[in-house]
């Protein structure tokens, strides 16, 4: 046992040796000062630290040394000084250049990482403190972060108030995240301070803490356990007696003691599920003399089920590709369903580290924590950091004041916090009502109403009026909308006042403010109105709401008549009933009067809608009909033609044959006849005899029956793709495509399809041999070809399917993508990618194009998070680019479905809430789909139509209409022209 207890001491580093050093002196001699000296030595002797070896003299040579090469370098150093003075000066700009964005603007992240990146580059330790403070006060640090942190003040740390700054400084790192990393140097480093009063113990304390944070890490926990039985072997080492010396009756106990520890950590460790429980056994077995207990074989037997039902998770996110959150989620599934809260806490934490801007997976734990945990400091600091994390979130925010409200946390603190809230930045104006409510209602739940006044009551109104203020001033100036259009903050002020407060006047002044905001026009605000005044007022006011309701409203009038004459009914007089009869009854009858009005407008419409569709059907037809008789002479001419070419025949096999215009239609045979006479055999002309038409029609016809018609086999679909928006003119489809979609998978076939004249009709039908190749080729959808972009999709039958989509128009708030409006036609993907990645990571940008590839001076950019977004809306929202002033918001489509028939949408009219419109505003879909060509004024004029004087069509005039001419009559009017 102590030849292996040996060997575990000499696999410590060299700072344990020297505090298990620092451990002997202060038990055996008890002189304080060397152990404390000894501790420094260890603190000095970190493995990050350059270490010598036992022969350059002791460790104040060592340092000599290094002074001496320190020096060697600066000498170097100084001779190179006037090379790097350029360099020195752009960096010192690119540092003033940083603080003053932040300046600007505290919550760039990535402003904050460079800055500390280039101040410890430079050496900047003052600065670099102070910039590292800066973002730690903002933001949840990173690993990296941290660990560069500890590590630059461990370096400088001399005496105990420094040691003591660290340890401040390694308990704010181990909050931020559950990084096995940081508890494992903080353990590391507090040995070097073993030599102080209660060190061991101290040492022992952040090791247990590390276990409880950490030990359960399936992947990095043995790390831990490991360091913390190496720690207490090296202790054992020096308790252990000389040889040949009797030990006395305390140092055996001190002995045993120490066994027993590493004992317990063993078995511990045994039961917990972490990758190589196996060879922790073997070595357990090896160390200790006695057989193992049963109880642990158990635990250990238990522990290792449980590993294997653990490691198909842990194997997905070894394989899986950053930041893994699909995989956190099943594994966070499968330790809820196991229910043991240190195990499913620290999946949610392992979780977070990587996907910490993800605000539902915090609201999940968060839940979590508030439910079944409820633990106040590790509850509190749960939302805290998800707050930091995810600002813009008004959720967390709402959950953090609920929380710290639940843990009786002290008003101020929430106050602030709630401060904290409104500065966060929001990307929407109903966030604001949203975080104001949530605060009013926390308020609301301290204020004791059996007092008549009190200060919690004072400062509840005065609470409701700022958040009223700040509505009206800051959320419509920043979003152009007020976020509380139906005034719920204002309802809630006038009820409390009613029903807490017993102050009815006061709640009729916060109505009648609501109503003068546009809402006099709902019933349903009305009679929340009338509730309230039955509720806490009196029939008088009851009475008075409801007369002017019925003046008002404009959606429901009936059902506003029908209280006012229920109340009338029940409690007033004679007199009050025929005022409110004659009342109801002539507002009704102007409703109705509207409503036909109304009715007949649109049936008038409707009626004009008709008499378009009829002259364009009557145009259509008078344009077929010309065409016939433009073919007729045509016909007339060609047969003239032929007589003329037999008088003349000699002399026209002279001349070459010239080549039609452009623009006239050739048959399939014409078009390549007239090429090879024009270039020849070997590109000259030649004169080439020309068949009749007849021949030519005949031979064109033969060609369409012989040419092979493509059909598609609808049990291939999983194996081929659509491709479709090809241009017309794109010769050989097949030759041109193959080379693009060959590199997804072997291309079984390549079916263009074409006209029945064998022009190419811009789609075709691309077959794999496998499935996995059509599905990887759908990746060149909008790829351009020939200027135009090809639209690839997967190969559906829509009569099997006739809902199908392959791009669904989303009108979902998308918070971290920008709509961008306004852009030049000659700006390019690459120019704007340059201007938005300044303010954040760019996961992607589409220009939007019509069909044929042309820019239409709108894009989508999509941000990594939601914070970028918002922060690039604020800075690039009326930046001017290439004189174009372009307009930048949250993207928000609106929706595309709206009613088919005007009758539809006058039924709906009465039901439908009004529209409250997203951060952009009114859609371009929201407005009138119907060409301007097709709009008609409300009174149009008089028009000659086919030579006719015509008064058009309308709700009072009959229509005229133009006498019916026969195809004769058209060919004269056109022979005419």
């Amino acid at each position: 046992m102590a030849a292996a207890a040996a060997a575990a001491a000499a696999s410590g580093s060299r700072a344990e040796s020297a505090a298990i050093s620092a451990a002997v002196v202060a038990e055996e001699t008890e002189n304080k000062e060397a152990a404390t000296a000894l501790a420094v030595r260890a603190a000095r002797g970190r493995p990050e630290h350059k270490e010598h070896s036992e022969d350059s003299g002791g460790g104040g040579d060592g340092v000599d040394e290094d002074e001496d090469d320190d020096l060697g370098c600066s000498s170097a150093e100084d001779d190179d000084d006037d090379d790097d003075d350029d360099e020195e000066k752009e960096n010192e700009a690119e540092i003033q250049r940083l603080e003053e964005q932040l300046s600007i603007n505290a919550f760039d992240y990535n402003c904050h990482v460079d800055l500390i990146k280039l101040l410890r580059q430079e050496g900047e330790l003052i600065k670099l403190r102070r910039a590292r403070q800066k973002m730690s006060e903002l933001f949840p640090l990173t690993e990296e972060i941290w660990l560069d942190w500890l590590k630059d003040e461990i370096k400088i740390a001399s005496d105990g108030s420094d040691r003591e700054k660290v340890y401040e400084l390694f308990e704010r790192a181990v909050k931020d995240y559950i990084c096995p990393e940081i508890w494992l140097e903080y353990a590391q480093y507090s040995i070097g301070g073993i030599g102080q009063e209660g060190g061991i113990e101290k040492v022992r304390s952040i090791f247990e803490r590390a276990l409880t944070a950490v030990g359960l890490h399936v992947t990095k926990g043995a790390a831990m356990w490991e360091a913390y039985r190496e720690f207490e072997n090296a202790i054992l080492k020096t308790v252990q007696p000389t040889p040949g010396r009797v030990p006395t009756c305390k140092q055996q106990q001190t002995l045993a003691l120490q066994l027993e520890r590493i004992h317990t950590l063993f078995r511990r460790q045994l039961g917990v599920p972490l990758l190589d429980m196996e060879a922790t056994y073997a070595e357990y077995e090896e160390w200790s003399n006695d057989p193992i207990p049963e109880s642990v074989m158990q635990n250990y037997k238990k522990a290792l089920q449980q590993m294997e039902k653990c490691k198909p998770y842990e194997e997905a996110l070894l394989v899986a590709e950053t930041p893994k959150l699909a995989e956190y989620q099943t594994y966070i599934e499968f330790e809820l369903k196991a229910g043991d809260p240190a195990r499913i806490q620290l999946i949610f934490e392992r979780a977070l580290a990587e996907n910490c801007l993800v605000p539902d997976l915090w609201a999940r734990y968060n839940q979590y924590l508030d439910r079944q945990l409820k633990m106040k400091d590790l509850v509190l600091s749960a939302h805290d950091r998800a707050v930091r994390n995810c600002p813009w979130t008004v959720g967390l925010w709402n959950r953090y004041l609920l929380a710290m409200e639940r843990h009786g946390v002290a008003h101020q603190i929430v106050s602030d916090n709630f401060e904290k809230a409104l500065n966060a930045g929001f990307i929407q104006a109903t966030d604001y009502v949203e975080i104001w409510q949530a605060y009013l209602d926390y308020l609301r739940r301290r204020v004791d109403f059996k007092q008549d006044s009190s200060r919690e009551l004072e400062e509840l109104r005065a609470a409701f009026a700022r958040a009223l203020e700040y509505l009206e001033q800051e959320v419509e100036e920043r979003f152009s909308e007020s976020g509380d259009p139906s005034c719920t903050i204002m309802q809630n002020w006038a009820r409390v006042e009613a029903r807490l407060c017993n102050n009815m006047q006061k709640a009729r002044e916060l109505w009648d403010s609501i109503m003068t905001k546009g809402n006099a026009k709902y019933a349903n605000m009305w009679l929340e109105y009338y509730n309230l005044e039955r509720a806490h007022g009196d029939t008088q006011h009851c009475r008075k709401a409801l007369h002017r309701a019925v003046q008002c409203t404009s959606d429901y009038p009936e059902h506003v008549c029908e209280v006012l004459l229920t109340l009338e009914r029940i409690e007033g007089t004679l007199e009050d009933w025929d005022t409110a009869v004659q009342k109801t009854e002539n507002r009704l009858a102007r409703v109705n009067e509207q409503r036909v009005k109304a009715a007949e407008k649109e049936a008038a419409l409707a009626q004009q809608e008709e008499e378009k569709t009829e002259q364009r059907k009557r145009a259509r037809a008078e344009k077929r009909a010309s065409k016939k008789v433009k073919k007729t002479k045509a016909g007339d001419k060609r047969k003239v033609d032929e007589d003329e070419e037999d008088q003349w025949g000699d002399e026209e096999e002279e001349q070459p044959c010239k080549r039609p215009r452009a623009g006239h239609n050739l048959s399939l045979t014409e078009e390549a006849e007239s090429m090879s006479m024009e270039l020849g055999l070997f590109g000259r002309s030649e004169p080439t005899e020309v068949d009749p038409p007849s021949k030519q029609k005949e031979r064109a016809a033969a060609i369409r029956k012989e040419m092979p018609k493509v059909f598609h086999d609808s049990n291939k679909d999983n194996i081929t793709v659509f491709v479709s928006n090809l241009p017309y003119g794109l010769g050989e489809p097949d030759v041109k495509l193959r080379p693009l979609f060959e590199p997804f998978g072997e291309v079984t076939e390549i079916r263009p399809i074409f006209s029945n004249r064998g022009d190419f009709r811009g789609y075709c039908y691309v077959e794999f041999k496998e499935e996995k190749a059509a599905l990887q080729a759908l990746s060149l959808d909008r790829k351009m070809v020939d200027g135009r972009p090809m639209f690839v999709s997967p190969c559906v039958d829509k009569n099997k399917n006739p809902d199908f989509k392959v791009f669904r128009y989303s009108t979902a708030l998308e918070k971290h993508k920008l709509f961008i409006s306004g852009l030049p036609f000659s700006c390019t993907k690459e120019e704007l990618e340059d201007i938005c990645k300044v303010h954040g990571n760019v996961k992607d940008l589409r220009l939007v194009t019509n069909r044929a590839g042309k820019p239409k001076g709108l894009a989508y950019v999509e941000y990594e998070n939601e914070s970028q977004a918002s922060q690039a809306v604020l800075k690039m929202d009326g930046m001017t680019i290439k004189q174009n002033v372009i307009k930048v918001a949250i993207s928000n489509p609106p929706q595309r479905k709206l009613p088919d028939r005007p009758e539809a949408g006058r039924a709906l009219g009465a039901m439908v809430p009004r529209q409250v419109y997203g951060a952009r505003g009114k859609g371009r879909t929201q407005l009138s789909l119907l060409p301007r060509a097709l709009q008609r004024p409300n009174n149009p004029g008089p028009k000659t139509e086919n030579g006719t004087f015509q008064t058009p069509p309308g709700p009072s005039s009959t229509p005229t209409e133009a006498p019916k001419m026969s195809n004769a009559d058209f060919a004269k009017m056109l022979l005419k022209k």
